[in-house]
C-alpha cells in the first residue's frame, strides 16, 4: 500500500523512537518508552544522564544509517566503527573503537550481574581485526539470502564482541542496515528491535544457543546455527506483519482525516470524478454533466486541489484542465468505500 510522504515520515520517526527505546531496554536501560520519546525530542544542548544519552545516541545512529542506505553503501569495518562511535557518543575514549589488551591477570568477559560469574568470554582482542575482515568479506561476497546475512551479522557482531561497550546495539543497528540496503527494511517503517525486546530471555538464549561461555569452545563455529537463524526469521515475520497493519491503519486514518475537511457537495464531486474521469477534465464538461454552473465546479475543485485530491494541469501559466492526484488514484478503493 502506497503511503503519502507525510504519513511515511511520521511512521518512520515513530519507528526510530521505538527502536531506540527497545534496543536500549535489552541492555537494561531503565527509561520508559514515554521518557525515551521525550529525550529524543528534547533540545540537544541540554545535559543528558547516561540512560538518556544512550537512547539519543541510538536514534542518531539510525539517522546516520538512513543516509548511508540511500546510496546502498556496503558494510565495511569503517562503517561498523562509525556506528559504534555513535552508540557510545559521550562515553570515555577507551570505550570507543576496538577493545585492546586487558591489564595482566584481568579477564575481559561479560559477567552475570547477580552471580558475578563470566557469562561470556569473547575472543582475544588480537583476533578481532581478522574476524571483522572475514565478516565484511562474507557479507559483500555471499549468495546467501539477505535475511540470513542480516542474522549472521547480528550474531557475529555480538559474538566477536569487538568493543568494550555497545556491541549488542551496534549488532542490531547493522543487521537492520543489511535488511535496509537489500530491500527488507520496509522503508524505515516498523521496529524489529521491539520484537527482540518483548522477551529478552528468549533473545539471549537464542543467540547463546546453549554453548559454553568461551568463544573458542563452540561460539566461533556453532553446531546448530539454525537455533538463532530460526528465531531471527520468526521476529522478522512478526515485524513484517505489524508493518502491514501500521500501513493500512495509517492510510485509512489519513483518508478519513482528508475527507473530513470536505463539505458534502465537495465529497459528491470527488466521488463523481473518481467514477467518471480517469483522464484530464475541464470544469465546463463536468458542470454540464452535473447540471450546475461552471463557477460552482471551479469553486469545489479549488477545495479538492487544496486537500490533494485533484491537481490542476497548467498551460502558459493558466489552469487548462484538472486530473485526479496520484494519492486519489492509489487510494481509489478506500475513498469510494
Amino acid at each position: 500500500m502506497k503511503l503519502s510522504r507525510s504519513v511515511a515520515n511520521r511512521l518512520r520517526k515513530n519507528s526510530k523512537k521505538k527502536s531506540s527505546y527497545a534496543s536500549n531496554k535489552i541492555e537494561g536501560n531503565p527509561l520508559s518508552e514515554k521518557q525515551a520519546d521525550e529525550v529524543i525530542e528534547r533540545d540537544e544542548r541540554k545535559h543528558f544522564l547516561k540512560p538518556e544519552q544512550e537512547v539519543r545516541n541510538y536514534f542518531l545512529a539510525l539517522n546516520y544509517l538512513e543516509e548511508k542506505a540511500k546510496n546502498k553503501e556496503k558494510l565495511s569495518k569503517e562503517l561498523i566503527l562509525d556506528v559504534q562511535e555513535y552508540v557510545e557518543k559521550g562515553a570515555s575514549k577507551e570505550k570507543i573503537g576496538l577493545r585492546g589488551p586487558m591489564p595482566p591477570g584481568v579477564l575481559f568477559a561479560v559477567y552475570d550481574s547477580q552471580s558475578g560469574n563470566p557469562e561470556y568470554i569473547p575472543p582475544e582482542y588480537s583476533d578481532i581485526p581478522k574476524l571483522l575482515d572475514e565478516l565484511v568479506e562474507y557479507v559483500n561476497t555471499t549468495d546467501d539470502h539477505p535475511l540470513i546475512v542480516a542474522a549472521v551479522v547480528h550474531y557475529q557482531l555480538v559474538t566477536i564482541h569487538p568493543f568494550e561497550d555497545g556491541n549488542g546495539r551496534t549488532a542490531r543497528l547493522l543487521s537492520g542496515y543489511v535488511l535496509d540496503i537489500n530491500g527488507y527494511g520496509f522503508n524505515g517503517i516498523g521496529s524489529l528491535e521491539e520484537y527482540f525486546a518483548y522477551d529478552i530471555n528468549e533473545y539471549y538464549a537464542s543467540i547463546q544457543m546453549g554453548l559454553p561461555a568461551l568463544y573458542y569452545s563452540g561460539r566461533d563455529n556453532p553446531p546448530h546455527p539454525e537455533i538463532w537463524i530460526n528465531y531471527f526469521l520468526r521476529m522478522v515475520l512478526l515485524y513484517s506483519n505489524k508493518i502491514c497493519e501500521l500501513s493500512e491503519g495509517s492510510n485509512e486514518e489519513e483518508i478519513r482525516g482528508s475527507l473530513s475537511y470536505l463539505k458534502e457537495r465537495e465529497k459528491e464531486l470527488l466521488f463523481f470524478l473518481i467514477k467518471h474521469y480517469k483522464r484530464e477534465f475541464t470544469p465546463i464538461e463536468v458542470s454540464r454533466e452535473l447540471g450546475v454552473t461552471n463557477k460552482t465546479v471551479i469553486n469545489r475543485l479549488s477545495v479538492l486541489v487544496k486537500h490533494g485530491f485533484v491537481v490542476p494541469v497548467m498551460a502558459k501559466e493558466r489552469i487548462r484542465s484538472y486530473e485526479l492526484s496520484d494519492f486519489t488514484r492509489k487510494n481509489e478503493k478506500l475513498l469510494k468505500g
